[in-house]
């Protein structure tokens, strides 16, 4: 028999440097979870990834076990690296902070292809490029 979902919760931690202060702490500690061991295991798990954000969804049971599924970083930290920009820009449609090409965006749909809600690269390449525009960089044919 599959045991009883107390809760699920969703965080972003930076890869390989989960602590108990916030925002795990408080967020974990509610529901009764060890929260070094979880830090402990997270940071074991994402150390190869440092420098990126980490999105996480932790299934909470009622016997305060609990299991922990890694997304992918989100697109914007993924551009970002990808051409080497600090952060987007806070008039996106005005000034412009990079360009990215079709070879660069592919790259970045090939990383973030589980993630979305498509199977096809073509079409996650176009979620990419709708993410790179709304960032401030300019997406080149």
């Amino acid at each position: 028999m599959a045991k009883e979902i107390k809760a699920i919760v969703k965080i972003q931690i930076s890869a390989g440097k989960a602590n108990p202060a916030p925002p795990v702490g408080p967020a974990l500690a509610q529901h009764g979870l060890n929260i070094a061991e979880f830090c402990q295991k997270f940071n074991d798990a994402t150390r190869d990834q440092m420098g990126f954000t980490i999105p996480a969804e932790v299934t909470i049971y009622k016997d305060r076990t609990y299991t922990f599924k890694l997304k992918t970083p989100p697109a914007s930290e993924l551009i970002k690296k990808t051409i080497g920009i600090e952060k987007g820009s806070g008039q996106p449609n005005k000034k412009m902070v990079g360009k990215i090409n079709q070879a660069q965006l592919k790259e970045v749909a090939k990383k973030k292809l589980a993630d979305l809600n498509t199977k096809d690269l073509d079409q996650a390449a176009k979620i990419i490029a709708g993410t790179a525009k709304n960032m401030g960089v300019e997406v080149i044919k």
